[in-house]
């Protein structure tokens, strides 16, 4: 479908680290990490917030503007919430924009810029709607996306165009987007397209045997997570290794117990050095993704968090980790300093 590279020395330095060649031929047997946690990493509690009752799906740092690392939104019900991580664990709210459905329901957001650099957030859900919010000016920017025809499940920014947006919907199609022109310039969709609603962007094959709710790149690999319990990192084949469509070659798997529910999306730091997952008991599992056999960072409980966690948010250095649960409530963590 659609490959985005972020980050172009992420592949290199798994070669020269030596590690990852033992997983990364065709064919090997897939590397499953253990769940007992290596405590490389210490976390604790440093803050939690509730924004109300209805369920927040989405958080999600902003990668795009070095300014803005510290900068996360969230989004739940009608609301779209920006945030900025203080030092000694605060959290400060910056700005919230409702939107005027009282009906609508976001399910997912991407931070994007414009071309002269302004910070907008691009947020979709349940009425299939695209609002383009100025972070600078807290006003809607320009026009709406309007062409889905029903919810929005995912978008994602081009790293390195960020005025650039895709999004997957429920309608079985992908759209990509520039938010400074409003313009929708390609449609996936159609005969030998997909066949149910699209839950993720990136790049999706044959490794699940259900619901894929979260894919994200890798270098030339791919990490998915479905309901299955876990993470997988795989490779896909080219036709010249292997004829045939939808051959892969899976790498590795990493486990994440009572993370059987659809819609729960992991995040990774701004290197890819680690990524943390929620689960439906409130507990969060930290995997570092450099290394082979997987190695499991850390795990994550509090007593008070026993909410699903739908989605977490690593920070740009990995030494904060947010999550948004079902009850509306957000928690955040940071390395406990030695």
């Amino acid at each position: 479908m659609l490959k985005y590279s972020s980050v172009s020395s992420l592949l290199s330095g798994w070669e020269r680290g030596g590690e990852m060649a033992k997983t990364g031929q065709l064919g090997c047997e897939a590397a499953v990490g253990s769940l007992t946690p290596a405590k490389k990493k210490e976390y604790k509690v440093s803050n939690r917030l509730h924004e109300g009752k209805r369920p927040l799906y989405a958080i999600s740092f902003n990668f795009i503007d070095a300014r803005y690392y510290d900068v996360f939104a969230t989004v739940g019900g009608n609301r779209v919430t920006v945030y900025r991580c203080l030092e000694q664990g605060l959290i400060a709210v910056l700005q919230a924009y409702v939107d005027e459905d009282k009906d609508e329901s976001f399910y997912t957001l991407s931070w994007a810029c414009d071309l002269d650099g302004t910070p907008l957030l691009v947020a979709g859900g349940s009425n299939g709607i695209i609002r383009v919010i100025n972070a600078g000016t807290e006003k809607i920017h320009k026009v709406s996306f309007v062409g889905h025809g029903d919810s929005v499940n995912e978008i994602r920014t081009q790293p390195l165009k960020p005025s650039l947006v895709v999004s997957a919907s429920k309608d079985e199609s992908v759209r990509l987007w520039n938010v400074h022109t409003g313009i929708c310039i390609l449609i996936f969709a159609g005969a030998g397209g997909h066949r149910n609603e699209v839950l993720s962007v990136v790049f999706i094959a044959s490794v699940h045997s259900n619901y894929v709710d979260c894919t994200r790149w890798l270098g030339d690999f791919v990490l998915s997570k479905s309901v299955d319990n876990e993470i997988v990192l795989w490779e896909p084949k080219t036709k010249e290794q292997s004829p045939g469509e939808g051959a892969v070659d899976i790498l590795q798997k990493y486990p994440v117990p009572e993370c059987d529910i659809w819609f729960i999306k992991f995040s990774c730091d701004f290197h890819y050095n680690a990524a943390a997952i929620g689960n439906r008991e409130g507990k969060i599992y930290v995997w570092e993704l450099q290394s082979s056999p997987p190695v499991l960072i850390a795990r994550l409980a509090h007593a008070q968090c026993k909410s699903p966690i739908r989605q977490t948010a690593l920070s740009f250095d990995g030494s904060t980790i947010l999550s948004c649960c079902e009850d509306g409530s957000i928690w955040r963590w940071d390395v406990v300093q030695s």
